[in-house]
């Protein structure tokens, strides 16, 4: 009853931030807060499933670079092509660009192929029995090589640069006050359908039998469950909350770059979530919210101390309290009241 009545406070607070926020610190919010869709796929498959990823940039990636392409294609001239294109001395669009004229291709695309991407690598990786160290540096590997071969390629995909200079989107000026507002709801509203959706999986008889598979995956397979559909399943839906997040922090930002979701920007998502707490949702929103809002101001008054400080943090957390914040506070309320006896029995003696 308590965490019921605290949930809707919060959201209650959250939607009525664009009444008390000032714009600059709303359009901060609105962006992590989509941000944080993407920590509470991470906190799913860390937290619950014990697979640690490094690579959940690429499916946010794909998501920002699905709806990127559509924005592209929909401010350019009727039958022209993009700016970057015709830079690069290209005559024609490329196949594989013209279905995303299609605002509804391209959302869909936003969800279906960072879930399809999650999903390949997630099955050829974990058929092998390939976990642990291994599989995070093998995610770690896709970053890198997924962002080399984006610079690489810049006729298409715009290099390093990206994909910028978006005006409108879906028929909505993304400079429009309105419009901005009206994606912080979109984002809000997505987080905490995603945060109701996720926490009913961790509860169901999938998201118990993920958990036990962390803890004892032979164990498992020894009482005649296969691991590897479960664990596929799990990072699709991962990447699939990735690409959402993706998609409306471009929209939001109004470019997508391989600077966005590099290697760097990978291992902070996986911070976000461990100074949050891994194995909680709620921590993996708390921990989001708390990096950014800091990375801001750190980056704002200290441009050149932000990477000191996220490394320092990560150590920090890892040797002091692995389980993040939200672990802290678990244990903080027992250990409270377990002292609350002990002064009892004390003052009233033997």
């Amino acid at each position: 009853m308590r965490g019921a009545l605290l949930f809707v406070v919060v959201v209650a607070a959250g939607a009525t931030a664009p009444f008390y926020l000032p714009p600059y610190e709303l359009s901060l919010l609105g962006r992590f807060i989509a941000m944080a869709i993407l920590a509470l796929g991470i906190s799913f498959v860390w937290g619950t499933g014990g697979i640690l990823t490094l690579g959940q940039g690429v499916f946010f990636g794909l998501g920002g670079y699905a709806i990127a392409m559509h924005l592209k294609l929909a401010g350019a001239d009727a039958g022209g092509l993009p700016d970057f294109m015709q830079w690069s001395g290209l005559t024609a669009l490329p196949w594989w660009w013209a279905p995303f004229r299609s605002g509804t291709v391209a959302i869909a695309a936003a969800l279906v192929l960072p879930g399809l991407a999650a999903a390949l690598l997630a099955f050829l990786v974990f058929r092998r029995r390939i976990s642990g160290p291994y599989f995070a540096i093998i995610t770690q590997a896709l970053v890198l090589a997924t962002t080399t071969f984006i610079i690489s390629q810049q006729p298409y995909t715009g290099g390093f640069n990206g994909l910028t200079n978006f005006s409108d989107a879906f028929g909505h000026a993304l400079t429009d006050p309105s419009t901005q507002l009206g994606l912080y709801w979109i984002s809000l509203t997505v987080l905490v359908l995603t945060f109701l959706a996720m926490r009913w999986l961790k509860g169901s008889q999938f998201g118990k039998l993920l958990l036990a598979m962390r803890d004892g995956e032979n164990r498992v397979r020894f009482l005649g469950y296969d691991p590897l559909p479960f664990k596929v399943i799990a990072f699709a839906i991962a990447g699939v909350l990735a690409g959402i997040a993706g998609a409306l922090v471009t929209l939001d930002l109004g470019v997508v770059s391989p600077a966005m979701f590099g290697v760097v920007p990978s291992i902070e998502m996986v911070i976000w979530v461990a100074v949050g707490g891994r194995d909680a949702l709620v921590g993996a929103i708390l921990g989001t919210l708390l990096v950014n809002f800091g990375k801001d101001w750190i980056s704002s008054a200290f441009p050149d101390l932000w990477l000191y400080v996220v490394g320092a943090l990560f150590v920090v957390v890892v040797t002091v309290m692995p389980q993040g914040i939200a672990g802290v506070l678990r244990d903080w309320r027992p250990r409270a009241a377990r002292r609350r006896v002990s002064t009892a029995v004390v003052v009233e003696g033997p």
